[in-house]
Order: C-alpha cells, then structure tokens, then sequence
C-alpha cells in the first residue's frame, strides 16, 4: 500500500529561557499545544493520536514522566506514544507522528513535549550515563567534552580553529536576536567568544548551548484531511534516521569508517531523506537548514552531513556569507540549538522553525524565498540522527 502524504498545518512554541517558575511541566506542555491548535485552527478533540516528545526522565526528575502529558494534550482514550532519543527526540517525535497518518491510521496527530533543562541543576551529570559504564563513563565524559574531542579531530582533519568556531557563536547569536523565542539573543563578538572561559578545550563557554526551559507542538494531517477543509500545510516530504555506534572509540582514528570529527551517520540520513523527497543536489535545491548543532563546532560537520558543502569546506563558505540568512542557503536562521536548548523539544522546533521559514511566517530571521528547508536532531552519545526534508 502506498503511504499517505503528510503534511504540517500548525506549529506552537514556547518563549524559551533559563527557568520557568511560573508553569508546571504539564502547563508547560499545555503552552506549546495551545499554540500549535490556534495555528492550525484545530480543536484538541478533533485529534485522532498523539506522539509524546520526551527526553531521559532524569533531566525532570519524574520516572515516566510521560503519565503527567496525557491529560495535558487530551490524550485520554487517544492513541498515545512516548519517544526518547535523547537530543533528536524532538524529530523523532514528528517522525513517529508522520508514520501514524502515512500508513493510513489517522488523519490528524499531535506532536508536543516540553523541557525543563534549565531547572534540572547540573545535566552533564545526568548525561554522562548515556557511556558506557566500564570503558568510558569514568573518563569522565559530558556531551560538552564527547564534542570537544571532535573539535580537536577536525582542527587535525580539517584545519579547524577557534576563530571559526568563535565565528558560528557571533552568527547564531546575530540571527537569536531577531527570534523572540530564543534563549541566548544577546549578540556577542568573535573577541568576547574567545574571551569566554574554557569548559573543555577547544570549546569555550560561548561555544556551548544554553540549558533551556519551553515547550513546542506541532500538528500533522493527512493530504486528505488537508484538501477537504482547504487547509494550508507545509509537506514533508523526506524522513530518515540512521545510527553509529556505541563506543565512542569506535569513531576515533583514520582507518574507521566514521570519524569523530564527522557525522558520517547523519550524512547518510540525510542520503536517505533526499532520495525519499526526489532532491538530487542538496547544495542548489535547500533554501534553510536547521541543524541540531548545540555547540560551535558541531555547525560545520552539520552542514557538511547535510550535502550543504564539500567535506572540510563549510568553513570558507562561513566566512564568506553563504550561510546567512540571505545567503545561499540560511543555515539556523532562528539561533539554532546552540542559543536554545529544551532536550525534549530542541530537534521538533527545528522542524517547526522549518515549517516557519517555507510559510514565509519566521518574522525578522525569514530567509526569503524559502521553499525548500531541512531539519535533523542529534541523540545520545553523538550515536542517534533523525533528518527531515520540508516543502512548500
């Protein structure tokens, strides 16, 4: 039987920031949910199933944390699913809620989840888990130094600096200044970037993402539901995920077939979501890109994974514009992971910023003309890639 095209009618997101006191996690939710049903112009009992986007229960500090959702997104007697995939939650999330109605299940399904990161005291802790308990975790190992150590295989590979790095801050900040949602939108300088203390060398301060509290929904429905009611939808049109190993020491070295300075799994979910969407050259076809990149570095084998620029060559192409909004292709024109950062959420509002960008609706971080966008997420160890192609 051949799937169902599927497309995106509302998407809802929270104003994300460092700490939440006035809402619950369920009101957190809620927040997002209401959003996306006022975008779409849907009402909460019209949806037929609902994918919950939820991060390890360890960063709410709640086991099963999904139980505390079900009322808040009027899931009860409703298909109801929890996803966790670490950082590409998020995407996975939509995934999941695009099986439902392309296998013929439903016709309209709601993706929501909320995060309170920022309210979590210190994640790295609680992310250290994710290694291997004998041969890695006493390293010790944070994502902030996991990432570290791929900047340092790239500065080796590729020629990488601190400059450049300092250069994705000073962009991605530039652009969260023009995004009310975003968590980090103060502008900052190359210079105060490279002035910022050292967490893990290469990487400093300014070079890390934000621990963030918000919550985003996104509603899909069936090309049928859509045509009916004369709905307007963003279609997604490409979806893929693809995984790389366990041990982080299986990614290190010349003779492996992925390099940590890399991201050779995302590279072929992005293989794969191309040809299920029919683009043959990423590089001319893609209008906007939001990549799940939470710190600097991680930006520039993104963009390569993504077919957006030859392997070592999206530093140059950087420096000379061709990622601003503007530009070529605008590459995080919303601030991106790096500026916003609720785990739960983080790789859905790519999505959602995506859909933003082609309905011409991103206010003043709209690349214009906009009709084709990408988004992926990043889970576990570096381990998980979800990546998504969206058009008009």
């Amino acid at each position: 039987m051949k799937s169902k095209r599927v497309g995106i009618i509302g998407v809802g997101q929270s104003q994300f920031k460092a700490r939440r006191d006035d809402a619950n996690y369920p009101e957190l939710v809620r927040e997002g949910v209401a959003l996306a049903l006022q975008d779409a112009g849907r009402d909460l009992d019209e949806i037929e199933a609902v994918v919950f986007s939820l991060a390890p229960d360890a960063l709410l500090g709640i086991g099963n944390a999904e139980h505390l959702g079900v009322d808040a997104v009027g899931a009860r007697n409703k298909r109801f699913m929890r996803i966790n995939t670490g950082g590409s939650t998020g995407l996975s999330s939509v995934a999941a809620g695009y099986t439902h109605i392309a296998s013929g299940a439903c016709d309209l399904v709601l993706v929501a989840g909320a995060d309170k990161v920022g309210e979590s005291g210190d994640s790295q802790a609680i992310l250290n888990k994710i290694w291997d308990p004998t041969y890695e975790r006493s390293l010790p190992l944070g994502t902030i130094t996991m990432l570290a150590m791929s900047a340092v295989r790239a500065m080796h590979k590729h020629g990488l600096t601190e400059e450049d790095m300092a250069r994705v801050t000073m962009k991605r900040r530039a652009c969260a200044a023009l995004n009310p949602n975003a968590h980090l939108n103060k502008p900052v300088t190359i210079d105060e970037v490279l002035a910022s203390r050292y967490i893990a060398w290469p990487m400093k301060l300014l070079d890390c993402c934000p621990q963030s509290s918000g919550g985003g929904a996104i509603v899909l429905a069936s090309e049928r539901y859509i045509r009916e009611r004369g709905l307007d939808a963003v279609w997604i049109t490409g979806v893929a995920h693809s995984s790389e190993s366990y041990y982080l020491g299986d990614r290190m070295g010349e003779r492996q077939v992925a390099d940590h300075a890399d991201a050779h799994a995302l590279g072929q979910a992005f293989r794969r979501a191309y040809a299920m969407a029919g683009i043959t050259d990423p590089a001319h076809d893609v209008h906007v890109a939001e990549l799940y990149a939470p710190f600097s570095n991680t930006e520039f084998h993104a963009i390569e994974a993504a077919g957006l620029a030859p392997m070592g060559g999206s530093m140059k192409m950087l420096r000379d514009g061709e990622f601003d909004i503007g530009g070529r292709v605008a590459v995080n024109p919303s601030g991106g992971t790096l500026c916003t950062n609720a785990i739960a959420v983080t790789a859905m509002i790519r999505v959602a910023e995506a859909a933003l960008q082609i309905r011409g609706r991103a206010g003043k971080h709209q690349q214009p003309g906009a009709r084709v966008a990408i988004a992926s997420g990043n889970g576990g160890d570096h381990q998980f890639f979800g990546t998504m192609v969206l058009e008009a």
